[in-house]
């Protein structure tokens, strides 16, 4: 029973780093039906400006530069659509969404180096937002750290619950995901529905590479695993849904996690890449996903 405990509070946090991954891609999908290969960096930028902020000159302390950090990295989401993203969609005859997809590699590889040459290619880690001294759950042990990625996960599914279901830009957003040319006709400006997205999605990404820095450590290219595996997640759940992924996400950490503890850890990174595959056979549409026809 410990055991099994043991690899599932492994797999609760590092579902919940999945699942907010996936919480972006399913952001921007929504809004321009793109997969933002991006996101990742995101993550990437999010641990390492917060290590460059609390390491700097006079460094910040931590409860500033957390903050600091997911601000600079939704900047970065911004300029990214604003300055590449935007240009190529009002271009006369518009874009191919593949050539947008295209545009997002070109921009993971841009910011990867950027970060490797201004912040080197060393391994970083953050301290433990409340110590490291494990605690005892029925002979199991879990970090402070992973209740800190449990709760405020939580919180954030919580707040962007709120913010979809009560506020006006938030339904306008759904609005936008669901018809995006009705939305358009009832005077949503879809222009800034897709900036905020892009905003919204790079916050994630760059919490998610926050709350797991202290664990995994950050790197210039840690990201690009984790956004492979959230995109997993956000297949698992349903592509453009915002609970599959959150459950997409959970349940990939719980697979790997398991995979990792009973069969061999030399598995775990394969776990999500067989996923995907038998996904894809089996249910294309997710776990959450809805089924959709589309007129050719």
């Amino acid at each position: 029973m410990a055991e099994f405990l043991q690899f599932a509070f492994s797999g609760l946090t590092v579902g919940a780093i999945y699942a907010l991954v996936a919480l972006g891609f399913a952001l921007i999908y929504n809004a321009s039906h793109v997969i933002n290969f991006a996101q990742g960096e995101f993550v990437t930028i999010g641990g390492m400006a917060t290590v460059a902020l609390i390491a700097g000159g006079g460094g910040l302390p931590l409860l500033l530069a957390i903050p600091t950090a997911v601000m600079i990295t939704a900047l970065v989401g911004l300029a990214l659509e604003k300055l590449a993203i935007e240009p190529a969609v009002r271009r006369p005859g518009g874009t191919s969404v593949v050539t947008l997809i295209i545009i997002t590699i070109g921009a993971s590889i841009l910011i990867r180096g950027v970060i490797q040459v201004t912040l080197g290619k060393d391994f970083h880690r953050l301290p433990a937002f409340s110590g490291e001294v494990p605690l005892d759950i029925l002979g199991a042990r879990l970090q402070p750290q992973g209740l800190w990625v449990l709760g405020v996960t939580l919180l954030v599914v919580a707040v962007l619950w709120w913010f979809f279901g009560y506020q006006r830009f938030g339904k306008a957003m759904l609005a936008t995901s669901h018809n995006r040319l009705a939305a358009q006709l009832v005077g949503i400006d879809t222009r800034l529905i897709l900036l905020a997205s892009f905003g919204l999605s790079a916050a994630l990404g760059g919490l998610a590479g926050i709350l797991t820095a202290p664990i995994t450590l950050t790197k210039y290219d840690v990201g690009i695993m984790l956004g492979l595996k959230g995109f997993a997640a956000a297949i698992l759940g349903g592509l453009g849904s915002g609970p599959g992924a959150i459950v997409g996400g959970i349940a990939l950490g719980l697979a790997e996690a398991l995979a990792a503890g009973y069969i061999s850890s030399a598995y775990k990174d394969a776990v999500a890449f067989i996923i995907i595959l038998a996904v894809l056979f089996v249910r294309p549409s997710g776990l959450l996903g809805g089924r959709t026809t589309e007129r050719v």
